[in-house]
């Protein structure tokens, strides 16, 4: 089977937000999107003073995607106006499907504002199909110890959705999304299998990883050509975020928090915001 290789490489754009340190791989100046997946921020790695500030998330509104926010150092506060709340903290995921319409706030907890601390975060945006973007919104948040975790030589693959050698993920995905991060050792091979026809997308977060040669540093983005597998193989340690997903293959009307399949649906969505039909997101304060 034909293994994927390396098209181009995405460095990210650094666009910090207040003094929260940015990298945004995508969307760039040369590239939109990776088919279903729409768009990265990359916060940290920073540390947080004491008594800081914290997240600036407050509340806000999204429709017709999803987002899938990795936690890979210190915490964040996930409140909504579909009455979900937690604190994930370091090595858990929240998967938020915005749906037909939701608020939602991500801060940092009181704890962590207090005492401040390590802070990494890496938020994906996740298409809907049309089918499912009046969907009702869904919130599912994970702690570390409840991901399930595959080790390979001198890898450990976090499982988030769907399956790697025989393990299912900790989250169904509602459109058979595949998203794990992975934690690599000099010397280590991870190849992921059944990619024929999916939209992949590959990120190194921290360190540097290779694929068919080509080396990917930290902060790039990888456009890989078309082909049943990958095989990411690293020579120093490194940390990387993986997935694959069936091409949506609709139009794609985004603007600000809301992504839709055409401008009418877009104005719709600032409608019902303004009208108070997406409901209101109190701040956690934990």
């Amino acid at each position: 089977m034909t293994r994927r290789t390396v098209m181009r490489l995405h460095p990210a754009i650094r666009d910090d937000i207040g003094d929260l340190v940015t990298h945004r791989p995508v969307p760039g100046p040369a590239i939109g999107n990776v088919g279903a997946f729409l768009f990265l921020n990359h916060h940290g790695p920073q540390l947080y003073p004491p008594n800081n500030r914290g997240l600036p998330f407050g509340p806000h509104p999204h429709r017709g995607f999803e987002t899938v926010t990795f936690i890979l150092e210190g915490e964040l506060a996930h409140t909504d106006s579909a009455w979900h709340e937690s604190v994930i903290r370091k090595g858990g995921v929240q998967w938020m499907t915005a749906g037909s319409g939701i608020v939602h706030a991500e801060v940092s907890p009181a704890d962590f504002r207090r005492d401040g601390g390590p802070m990494e975060i890496l938020q994906l945006w996740v298409n809907l199909p049309a089918r499912l973007k009046m969907t009702r919104p869904r919130y599912v948040g994970v702690q570390a110890d409840a991901i399930p975790a595959v080790e390979t030589d001198k890898a450990r693959v976090h499982l988030v959705s769907g399956e790697f050698e025989g393990q299912a993920g900790a989250i169904e995905s509602l459109s058979g999304v595949f998203l794990t991060w992975v934690e690599v050792r000099p010397g280590a091979e991870v190849t992921f299998e059944g990619l024929l026809g999916r939209d992949v997308f590959l990120y190194s977060a921290r360190g540097a990883i290779e694929v068919a040669g080509t080396r990917i540093p930290q902060f790039n983005l990888a456009e890989l050509d078309e082909g049943g597998s990958v095989t990411i193989a690293a020579h120093e340690p490194a940390l990387f975020l993986f997935g694959h997903a069936d091409p949506i293959d609709e139009p794609i009307a985004a603007h600000g928090p809301f992504v839709m399949n055409t401008i009418e649906e877009i104005h719709q969505a600032y409608a019902d915001y303004r009208a108070g039909r997406f409901g209101v997101a109190e701040i956690v304060e934990a």
